[in-house]
């Protein structure tokens, strides 16, 4: 068994499963923030159930985020210590703010929004869950500080074989960085909008489904009240009817987002990653189409077995460079270019174990590159086209009669996820066979194999033990937090505000009546 192949697959199970909380925590954050305040501004009742109700599925996916989270920390020094020893100069400061300023301001002001209902001034309240989401958007950034250095290291000279971090700032500014956050950042508010969208759509169908909402001739909706059913009553209505719209609004925004900011992240890609783009692309040989459709065997790796059967003309070189004409190296041209730099064969040294002296293999996997490529794209227009859909067919304030355009709206809430999964999936197997990608251009020295990084003392039944345990582990966690969303998501806002349950009381901030209510 090879430790590197087995340390590689747990480090990446762990790290996709977290990320499937992150960008929900982020999206989802802000969503909530927005909700409050709007009810802080005007008073509306909608909004308040709106807080409530989505505020309880933020702290359920929080909560969880940071259980998940946890491992990263302990795989870095305990499967990866090799790698850590390279990269710990730089890493430790981005980290150490993370850990010190942006995830103590998060939570600390998360405890005082979650306790602080009729406790706190409602001003002091509402600024509270702000500094929480900000301080997780920050957070977000420090992480994606440390992740872009390894996709193209600044900031740094070789000391004894070591990269040392001479200029913080350029690290801090790593124009890789502010790409992927700003990218990151709006895949995680599209995600936060599709959840909006889907869970509204599944409240509006079932009040028409049970018969409390009706259609007039014209189309519109007539608004009931179902007085035996705590809280689904014409107030219920306007919570669902609103979060669908804001929801679907925030959807097509973040995609135009998402859109923009990946255009400059691709650009700098094929600066800085070219064999990466390469592979994406089906690129075999140089040219300016973007290949839309590719056949062959792929996953072999060999270009004599792929052909591109559609492309547009133009299109890659338009991604690449901003223009139509340019041409782009293919991975034919770039893989001589590669061994030429960095070698063809791993260096007989004993960090490297059992592969010292191996040839080295620049083209990353090409179905892995490929198609995480296009789905990240093609997931990301299903969500936009769901929100756009969404908004047009509630236009009349509700929506049809169709249990299968509920599923639907339910099953588009995936959309994001996988996209912003495959993302991810991407850019760090797209980075092969380099755990820190060299930066020709500024640092060419500053680079490291993935065989290299593994910890020395770490044995094949170790990582497989891991790698069985915490896949287990987290399987029961997903089990829990899908569990604890879908019995609260069916309750509706009278699972997140008992009050509702009581006739003719009017909901109301109280000392007893917080968000957590659930858990003691």
């Amino acid at each position: 068994m090879d430790p590197v192949l087995i340390g590689r697959w747990q480090f990446g199970i762990t790290t996709v499963y977290h990320f499937w909380m992150v960008p929900l925590t982020l999206g989802l954050g802000m969503l909530v923030a927005i909700l409050q305040t709007l009810y802080h501004r005007t008073g509306n009742e909608v909004y308040l159930r709106s807080t409530k109700f989505f505020g309880k599925l933020f702290l359920i996916n929080f909560i969880l985020g940071v259980a998940t989270g946890l491992v990263q920390e302990f795989q870095f020094g305990m499967a990866w210590s090799e790698y850590s020893r390279f990269v710990g100069d730089v890493f430790g400061a981005p980290l150490a703010m993370e850990a010190l300023l942006a995830f103590f301001l998060e939570s600390t002001f998360l405890g005082l929004w979650i306790f602080g209902w009729g406790r706190l001034p409602r001003g002091v309240h509402l600024a509270s869950l702000w500094c929480a989401v900000i301080g997780s958007w920050i957070s977000a950034y420090f992480i994606i500080v440390a992740n872009s250095w390894m996709q193209h290291p600044v900031g740094v000279e070789m000391v004894d074989g070591r990269p040392v971090m001479t200029d913080v700032w350029a690290v801090l500014t790593n124009n890789t960085a502010i790409a992927a956050y700003t990218h990151t950042l709006f895949g995680a508010i599209a995600v936060g909008g599709s959840f909006l969208l889907g869970i509204s759509w599944y409240h509006l169908y079932h009040r028409r489904r049970d018969g409390i909402d009706s259609v007039a001739a014209d189309g519109s909706v007539v608004v009931g009240s179902a007085p035996d059913l705590p809280g689904r009553d014409a107030i219920d209505h306007r919570v669902w009817i609103r979060s669908l719209r804001i929801g679907a609004v925030v959807g097509i925004i973040a995609f135009a987002g998402v859109a923009v900011t990946g255009d400059v992240q691709a650009k700098l890609m094929f600066e800085q990653q070219p064999m990466k783009m390469a592979s994406a692309e089906g690129a075999c040989h140089d040219g300016t189409g973007f290949s839309v459709l590719t056949v062959g065997d792929p996953s072999s790796n060999d270009c004599d077995g792929v052909e591109n059967v559609f492309e547009i003309p133009g299109l890659l070189s338009f991604l690449a460079k901003g223009d139509f004409s340019t041409p782009v190296h293919g991975v034919t041209t770039l893989l001589p270019e590669y061994q030429e730099r960095y070698g063809a064969h791993l260096p007989d040294d004993p960090r490297y174990g059992e592969h010292a002296g191996e040839a080295i293999d620049y083209q990353p996997i090409m179905i892995v590159t490929y198609w995480g490529f296009r789905f990240m794209i093609g997931f990301g227009m299903i969500a936009a086209g769901v929100c756009a859909l969404g908004l047009w067919l509630t236009r009349k304030g509700t929506v049809p009669d169709s249990v299968w355009l509920m599923r639907g709206a339910l099953l588009s809430i995936t959309a994001p996820f996988i996209a912003n999964s495959a993302g991810w999936v991407f850019t760090e197997m797209g980075r092969q066979p380099f755990v820190v990608a060299p930066n020709p251009a500024q640092l060419d020295g500053v680079y490291m194999f993935t065989q290299a990084a593994l910890s020395p003392e770490v044995t094949p039944a170790m990582l497989l033990f891991s790698l069985i345990s915490l896949t287990a582990v987290y399987g029961i966690l997903m089990v829990v937090e899908l569990r604890l969303l879908t019995v609260y998501v069916r309750g509706g806002v009278a699972s997140a505000m008992p009050e509702l349950a009581h006739v003719n009381h009017t909901p109301r901030i109280t000392g007893d009546d917080d968000v957590l209510s659930f858990a003691y």
